[in-house]
């Protein structure tokens, strides 16, 4: 028998649809999972198996073909252990259940129970896109889901509790969290205040213009003169998000996986200070499989490069493009993804190799040729 189920992958920042496929057939046992998996996904199958045997089921001993289409798009993470898991259950009829109108997604654990993913703000955005009203999603990510008004969020413990809510023996009850503009009201503090900080009145200054005009801005000064907590005090005087700019930056952080916990939606500007020996992908975004780097991560707030010169040449002609159009392009074999990178840049640097040029207690021991 045939059983389908939609779930949702990523690409770059937007979702997109994914029919998952259950046949079960005559043959050997064996399960076969096709549509270009990855590792993890390919692994699901074993998880699938236990949590399936562990939530008082029983898994098929014949031939069952999983299909994610479209098989043309790369499938990765273990976001579709459960509506594998659904798919089995309902291809095998030891269930009957509508699950139309509904995207499901969650990693199973062996005994049954739903792990926490990645990327579940733009799947539900995908959702409300596509018209899809009922979002099934593990207990720890029902807050971000809930983000995106419009949908019915459930929050699923365990597969045998969803399967009680599809065949209705026991109604999950849906998550309500509402979200509105009095959500950024209360702002959490920032780790450094410029109130709290004494003396270098003409940097301070200059803090407050860039901050009031967008600017990028670079600090020269002895080791110790406080370049970098001057810098870490910039995001607590930058504007209060917005609504939309709060939702722009949860987006990118669901999608890196880097979201705090316990907080689904990101209510202060980033700072984000890599150490100078960060490679292009970390900086820039990329890899393997294409994650936003610290540039988006940064996106709405302050980039900060202490000891700028210690940052290779290929990593600083980089940032000219994102500097210039808010956005970093990552191309590969298979395609480009574009990743927003509207960020401030604040560069700190020592005057000369030793740090003390021009300084009027210590002396600075560098030669003229190296200044």
């Amino acid at each position: 028998m045939l059983a389908k189920v939609t779930s949702c992958a990523v690409v770059g920042l937007d979702g997109a649809l994914i029919q998952v496929e259950v046949d079960i057939a005559r043959g050997l046992p064996n399960t076969t999972i096709v549509g270009l998996p990855d590792a993890a996904v390919n692994e699901s199958k074993e998880r699938v198996r236990s949590a399936v045997r562990n939530s008082g089921f029983y898994f098929p001993g014949t031939r069952v073909t999983v299909n994610l289409a479209p098989a043309d798009l790369r499938k990765e993470g273990p976001a579709y252990d459960l509506p594998i898991a659904v798919g089995v259950l309902l291809a095998s009829e030891q269930i009957v259940a509508d699950v139309d109108g509904a995207i499901m997604m969650g990693e199973l654990s062996l005994d049954g129970s739903l792990r926490h993913v990645s990327s579940v703000l733009p799947m539900a955005a995908l959702a409300r896109e596509q018209g899809l009203t009922t979002l099934y999603v593990p207990a720890d990510d029902a807050p971000e889901a809930s983000l995106v008004e419009g949908l019915t969020v459930y929050p699923v413990p365990n597969l045998l509790a969803l399967v009680d809510h599809l065949t209705g023996h026991a109604r999950l009850t849906p998550y309500k969290r509402g979200l509105s503009e009095d959500a950024l009201t209360e702002a959490p503090p920032y780790a450094t205040d410029l109130a709290e900080i004494k003396g270098q009145e003409h940097v301070k200054r200059a803090l407050e213009v860039a901050a009031a005009g967008g600017h990028n801005m670079m600090m020269v000064g002895p080791p110790g003169a406080g370049k970098t907590l001057l810098a870490r005090a910039m995001p607590g005087i930058l504007p209060r998000l917005t609504l939309e700019e709060a939702l722009d930056i949860t987006r990118i952080y669901s999608v890196a996986d880097a979201l705090p916990a316990g907080e689904p939606l990101i209510r202060h500007r980033p700072f984000r200070a890599p150490h100078h020996t960060i490679s292009y992908a970390g900086l820039v975004g990329g890899g393997h499989w294409p994650r936003p780097g610290e540039i988006s991560l940064a996106h709405r707030g302050v980039l900060f490069l202490d000891e700028l010169p210690e940052f290779g040449s290929r990593l600083l002609e980089m940032l000219r493009q994102p500097l210039e159009d808010h956005v970093v392009a990552i191309s590969r074999s298979a395609g480009s993804l574009t990743y927003p990178a509207n960020f401030t840049l604040i560069a700190a640097m020592n005057p000369c190799p030793c740090g003390y040029y021009g300084d009027t207690d210590k002396e600075c021991t560098c030669t003229p040729g190296m200044v």
